[in-house]
C-alpha cells in the first residue's frame, strides 16, 4: 500500500507540471518567436490581444483530479505507515 500511495502522490504533480510547461513553452514560442497573442481558449497564437484564463477555468478535471489523488496517495502513504508489516 505505501508504494502505491507514493506512486499516487507524486505522479499526478509530475504530470500536470509536465502539461503545464508544455503549454507554457508554446505561450513562450508565440509571444517571442511569432511576436502574437496566446489565445488560452482555443490554443493557438493570434494577432490581437486575448484576455487570459486560468488553468484551472480551462482544465478543470485535470487540475481538481490530479490533486484528488494526490490526496488519495497521502492517504494511502500514512495508512502504509501506521500498519504493522505481517
Amino acid at each position: 500500500m505505501l508504494r502505491l500511495g507514493l506512486l499516487l502522490l507524486i505522479l499526478p504533480l509530475f504530470v500536470l507540471m509536465g502539461v503545464y510547461f508544455w503549454e507554457l513553452s508554446s505561450v513562450r514560442e508565440c509571444a517571442l518567436i511569432q511576436d502574437g497573442h496566446w489565445d488560452y481558449l482555443a490554443g493557438v497564437c493570434r494577432e490581437s490581444p486575448q484576455p487570459f484564463v486560468p488553468w484551472v477555468e480551462r482544465q478543470p478535471w485535470l487540475v481538481n483530479g490530479g490533486m484528488l489523488l494526490s490526496v488519495a496517495g497521502m492517504v494511502m502513504c500514512m495508512m502504509g505507515l501506521y500498519v504493522k508489516r505481517r
